[in-house]
């Protein structure tokens, strides 16, 4: 059909929205001066009209295109001024995606030919669209089923990557490899259930783009974290399919009774700086969407590290974000997000303000208000170390909590007090504000910086193949090598590692708040030392299934599988020494009995703490009681046992098997291996395990 003129069409609906009739388009600039809607051929490849939108009311100009359907490619061009120094950089040589593009027909590759001009030149004339993916009209979507909706307290989240969790798993096809299809196979959904997660915690999906720095290097991003779109998967994981291919992936881990949430980044696009591409926002309406310098609208302020920073207090840039983030849980099903570099929801002219309109929107909007919300808690801003400052209804990613733990396991001095609020649950950050544990989610790796593995096998980063003289990464990791740099042979060096990374999965399981892990850390995954793999798209981060650990598998199942059964150590509130009204208490505990004083929290040589967690009798209850004992320095710690007992060991980190059922102890007391842990139980849950064991 050929079109030779739009009609107007509805601008409260921003993309491309199909009816039976025709097509509505849609889109926001408040700067412009004229948009071209230009559709291309089924194969992407010939420009076949360009026509002006004729509709405006206001700021959105929309056109109706009668005839056109699902499947058809298209882009913009959009006419105005070309003035840096006003903060506009308008070129219709350089063709636009749509930001509310539901699907891109391939991924975005570099092309020198995208950058639209710098500040102190004129615009590039040279036309772009050969090299900038066409977005695709896409048919209307039923409403997904509902997710099994896990309560905060009882979510165990499993953060992995989509590419290099499915690559080189044995039981999938090449074609299932790398795509949404492979994380939803009958292979990976039975592992994933069987770990004993409750979430997936998806490094980035949307449609992201290659820095032009990595490009020059021969690497890649990986990661995913330099979006183009904020609607559209990245079209290599949907492996040709459409966004159904996700919708499908999502319902089986649905049925599967796991959650789906995404790693969401709204914080920057892949257009960067004055000299990045022009691809999408900075074409459509530039001082619109990016928050510029004050005196100086040439410049990007730059709070994210990318080149550029999201104006999130513009209305047109809160609206992209809140229409984003209902496709995804709306027509996707997704069950939470967890937003990178979260305080630049909340920055506006004045810095970051907690009770920005964009994080009460977020929490009151109908739709979204009951999915799981979580902050990365900083940006490279000022005042941009947010840990504990984001509203009820958030969680946060709480490195501190990260850096507690590996310090204390690493033998550090003085680490105990420390300890003993991260294990607790980080209430010194929470509770005050009127937050549950849950507000904190607790790790001990994450995708940024090293595995498990390589947290006890190097003292040092080792980023040279990211071919940045090794200065990229964290240069402080309180890691340890524990007596060799990387691998090796020695069984001394060997046992002793497997122990700590025992012992940092059992803490982080074992503490108060909401527990993530890093795939592919069960089964002892390496990538070499280096922290900072978020360019290599290789063997250096994909799961090496066929190497796996399966005595730390086997472990990391059994600790899951406890923390599932023990509500003690999932509480939905903080609990502290005098018992609550259900009779729930947590104490401290010295090895030589009785409460901690001052004097012992903060003796530097003291390495060893009990955390006594117990229900009370009462209410046709029981009394039951853990014991967590923890013992961070080199030498065994005799530990006197609270009263009344009798005590059964269920965990001992450095005792194989490790995990058991209900070990009797005999005595008063036990003693805790230097650099080890121990979970005890008292009560007649622990007796009745004894008795199954038997």
């Amino acid at each position: 059909m050929t079109i030779l003129e739009l009609l107007p069409g509805d601008p409260t609906r921003p993309g491309a929205t199909c009816t039976a009739e025709g097509t509505h388009f849609a889109l926001f600039s408040a700067h412009a001066e004229q948009v071209e809607l230009c559709l291309f051929d089924a194969r992407g490849e010939r420009e076949l009209a360009r026509l002006p939108l004729p509709g405006r009311d206001g700021d959105r100009w929309h056109g109706f295109a009668p005839g056109v359907g699902p499947g058809q490619r298209y882009g913009y061009r959009v006419h105005g001024p070309w003035a840096p120094a006003l903060g506009h950089r308008f070129n219709p040589a350089k063709l636009l995606i749509d930001p509310y593009a539901r699907a891109l027909d391939r991924a975005c590759r570099w092309h020198p030919v995208q950058a639209g001009g710098e500040a102190g030149a004129g615009p590039d004339p040279v036309d772009s669209a050969p090299h900038v993916p066409l977005g695709i009209v896409t048919g209307e979507r039923s409403a997904p089923a509902e997710g099994p909706r896990t309560a905060w307290a009882d979510t165990r989240l499993y953060e992995l990557h989509l590419k290099g969790f499915t690559q080189r798993h044995p039981a999938l096809s090449d074609a299932e490899r790398g795509t949404v299809a492979g994380l939803g196979a009958d292979a990976t959904v039975a592992y994933l259930k069987a770990l004993g997660i409750t979430a997936v915690e998806l490094l980035p999906v949307f449609a992201f783009a290659d820095e032009p720095f990595l490009v020059e290097r021969g690497l890649s991003n990986y990661w995913g974290y330099n979006p183009v779109s904020f609607f559209a998967a990245h079209p290599a994981y949907l492996g040709g399919a459409g966004p159904g291919a996700f919708l499908a992936m999502v319902e089986r881990l649905h049925e599967a009774g796991l959650e789906v949430i995404l790693d969401v980044v709204y914080n920057h696009t892949a257009e960067g700086g004055d000299s990045g591409p022009t691809l999408s926002l900075r074409g459509i309406d530039n001082a619109s969407y990016y928050r510029l310098e004050h005196g100086d609208p040439a410049s990007y302020v730059n709070d994210t590290g990318c080149g550029n920073t999201l104006a999130s207090d513009h209305p047109a840039v809160r609206r992209l974000v809140l229409d984003s983030l209902r496709y995804w849980a709306g027509e996707m099903g997704v069950d939470g997000f967890r937003f990178d570099l979260a305080p630049v929801l909340a920055r506006g002219a004045h810095g970051v303000d907690p009770h920005a309109a964009l994080l009460r929107q977020l929490t009151e909007d109908p739709l979204l208000a009951g999915r799981k919300l979580i902050a990365e808690p900083w940006d490279v801003g000022p005042e941009g170390y947010r840990l504990g400052g984001f509203p009820p209804g958030w969680a946060e990613w709480n490195d501190r909590y990260r850096d507690s733990l590996r310090r204390f396991w690493r033998g550090d001095d003085g680490e105990l007090p420390e300890l003993a609020r991260r294990v607790h649950g980080s209430g010194d950050l929470f509770e005050g504000a009127g937050r549950a544990p849950w507000a904190s989610i607790n790790f001990v790796t994450s995708h940024d910086g090293f595995t498990l593995r390589d947290l006890v096998s190097y003292a040092r980063r080792h980023n040279r193949d990211n071919r940045e003289g090794n200065r990229d990464g964290h240069g402080e990791n309180f890691s340890d090598n524990n007596g060799h740099e990387g691998p090796s042979d020695d069984p001394a060096i060997r046992e002793r590692r497997a122990r700590q990374a025992r012992n940092c999965l059992a803490t982080l399981l074992f503490s108060q708040g909401v527990p993530m892990l890093q795939a592919g850390d069960e089964l002892g995954r390496s990538q070499g030392g280096n922290n900072n793999a978020y360019c290599q798209d290789n063997a250096t981060s994909w799961l090496a299934w066929a190497e796996a650990d399966e005595e730390l598998l086997a472990f990391t199942r059994a600790l899951l599988a406890l923390r599932a059964g023990e509500p003690l150590l999932r509480a939905d509130r903080y609990r502290h020494r005098e018992a609550d009204a259900d009779g729930q208490r947590l104490a401290w505990l010295a090895p030589e009995g009785g409460e901690p004083g001052n004097g012992d929290w903060h003796d530097p040589a003291r390495a060893c703490v009990g955390c006594l967690l117990s229900q009370d009798g009462g209410h046709n209850r029981e009394p039951y009681s853990l014991l967590l004992v923890l013992n961070g320095g080199e030498t065994p710690v005799p530990f006197r046992l609270p009263a009344p007992g009798p005590w059964h060991c269920r965990v001992d980190t450095a005792r194989a098997p490790w995990v058991f059922t209900g070990e009797l102890v005999s005595g008063t007391e036990v003693t805790c291996a230097g650099r080890s842990l121990q979970l005890l139980a008292s009560g007649p849950y622990a007796a009745e395990e004894e008795e199954t064991a038997a």
